[in-house]
């Protein structure tokens, strides 16, 4: 299709190749933050982000989250692992749990995308020595409504009970250090609701990571 009609960055949309250098190298020396949504959900782990939601991030999330740009899944999924390493502290090893899309969304786009970045995730933090695996969780049990426009009070009430924790994974992650992890974080209703369900099975959510914030929140060392 670039050689057709002339590629783009996915981040800047300068005519070239799908990433270009200064898109790569923006990713590449993200600095993780604590990104806090104001105000915090009740039950939200301490989420961080590794930049903030606008400009080339936005892009370059989009790329590949709605137009299936495959090509971009190993830079997004190596800021994703760098907003792991971040939130796991000193530790060296943990369960990353993916939020999942209802089948439908996935349907409709051709992919997983989330799924595919923490996958690049997990084999990007392995080759740095981390112990970290993917835990495929969670489930969607109830497809909520459109999430745009929503305050953050309905956003919360829209996702009460949609996700639902698949049993055989219950006794696998007792005691164990997990995170959740998600691409984008607003109201943190999401991460919230997903964090709920986990522990209603006696997991303990030790924190989030995301690839980036958007603006509606405080971003604080603490």
């Amino acid at each position: 299709m670039d050689l057709l009609l002339g590629g783009r960055c996915a981040g800047c949309e300068r005519p070239g190749v799908t990433l270009c250098a200064g898109c790569r190298r923006l990713l590449a020396t993200a600095t993780p933050f604590r990104a806090w949504p104001d105000p915090r959900p009740a039950g939200l782990a301490p989420p961080t982000a590794a930049g903030a939601y606008g400009d080339e991030l936005r892009g370059v999330i989009i790329a590949h989250k709605e137009h299936a740009r495959y090509g971009l899944a190993r830079p997004l999924g190596q800021l994703l692992a760098t907003a792991v390493r971040a939130a796991l502290g000193d530790r060296r090893a943990g369960w990353l749990c993916p939020v999942p899309s209802p089948r439908a969304t996935v349907r409709q786009r051709g992919h997983d995308p989330l799924r595919r970045l923490t996958a690049v995730a997990v084999r990007s933090l392995r080759r740095q020595g981390f112990d970290v695996r993917a835990a495929d969780a969670l489930r969607v049990i109830r497809r909520p409504e459109d999430q745009a426009g929503l305050s953050a009070a309905a956003r919360a009430a829209n996702l009460e009970g949609v996700f639902g924790l698949r049993s055989r994974w219950a006794e696998t992650l007792i005691d164990q250090p997990v995170l959740l992890v998600d691409d984008v974080i607003t109201t943190g209703s999401t991460l919230s609701e997903a964090g709920r369900a986990l522990e209603s099975g006696g997991i303990r959510v030790l924190g989030c990571a995301v690839l980036a914030a958007t603006a509606r929140r405080r971003a604080s060392g603490s």
